[in-house]
């Protein structure tokens, strides 16, 4: 196995240590730890691309698997934040419901043509908005570890305002991925 999909293993395998740091509250400074986890595990996947690029590494195990770590770990993340009553399950809902699609998209063309569909632009952009959306909301919580945050600095508002966005995101990527691939959803009528 080469080092870009060890990185995305790493990945998949940082979840359950960033879901612990992040939920259970019984020890100080827990949003801190989960920060830096969810940090390290997002670093992983520009490094893994990157790697897999620059040393002609890139197998289609690793356009399967560097996807689904994604997901993993972002959904992961997002279903933490309305476990916490950071934001409303229906934005949660919308993102979860592309990424089914999409996915579902990927499977009907591997199984039907062997082909394997990477990620588009706007999949790409969809994901540094979310990652970057998750990691303020986890620095945000980090910070209250040390500080009571005034009223205006409410982590639920952030929350859920920087979840819409990275819905937005979802909704149009997923549209243009739709797009992009329609001759395969026409074969479904």
């Amino acid at each position: 196995m080469n080092t870009p999909n060890k990185l995305t293993i790493l990945r998949i395998l940082l979840v359950p240590v960033f879901l612990a740091f992040l939920l259970i509250g019984a020890f100080p400074y827990h949003n801190v730890f989960a920060l830096i986890v969810f940090i390290v595990a997002s670093i992983t996947d520009s490094l893994d691309g990157h790697l897999a690029r620059k040393n002609n590494q890139i197998t289609t195990f690793g356009k399967f698997l560097d996807p689904l770590a994604d997901k993993i770990l972002v959904l992961s993340a997002m279903i933490c934040f309305v476990e916490l009553s950071y934001v409303s399950a229906i934005v949660v809902v919308i993102m979860i419901a592309r990424e089914f699609m999409v996915t579902s998209l990927r499977l009907v063309a591997a199984a039907g043509s062997g082909k394997v569909i990477a990620a588009g632009i706007l999949g790409k952009i969809k994901t540094v908005i979310q990652m970057v959306s998750l990691t303020a909301i986890l620095l945000l919580c980090a910070v209250s570890d040390f500080v009571t945050l005034p009223q205006w600095l409410s982590i639920p508002v952030i929350a859920e305002t920087l979840m819409w966005i990275s819905a937005i995101a979802s909704v149009i990527s997923g549209g243009e991925y739709l797009w992009k691939n329609r001759k395969l959803v026409s074969q479904f009528e």
